[in-house]
């Protein structure tokens, strides 16, 4: 069944594995990081080809979704590469899996 309360992501698009990363929060999952692999999404994750999904959290409140990516913004580049490998070792893009399930907001991004 699909939840009617709005979810937050913050999440981070990398361009290959240890490659140029991008940080970004969203209430639509999905519709946003599609934005980005179509080269709409930003002109940065457009110029260096960062359209791999690689990491996500989800939250209730938009408030705390927006700290979480702050927070990502301030650290330095090695820990978010250790925090991406903590869930998700091979980098593997996780786009395909979340676009096939079907309980993610389809709200504006």
């Amino acid at each position: 069944m699909v939840s009617t309360q709005q979810r937050y992501w913050a999440y981070i698009l990398a361009s290959q594995p240890r490659g140029t990363l991008y940080i970004g929060v969203t209430n639509n999952i999905l519709g946003r990081v599609e934005l980005h692999r179509t080269g709409k999404g930003s002109g940065f994750t457009s110029k260096y080809g960062v359209s791999m999904l690689v990491w996500f959290e989800e939250f209730d409140r938009i408030e705390e979704a927006i700290q979480r990516e702050k927070s990502l913004k301030r650290y330095l580049r090695q820990w978010k590469i250790n925090l991406i490998e903590q869930s998700n070792p091979q980098w593997i893009d996780l786009y395909p899996g979340l676009a096939a399930r079907n309980d993610f907001s389809s709200g504006a991004s």
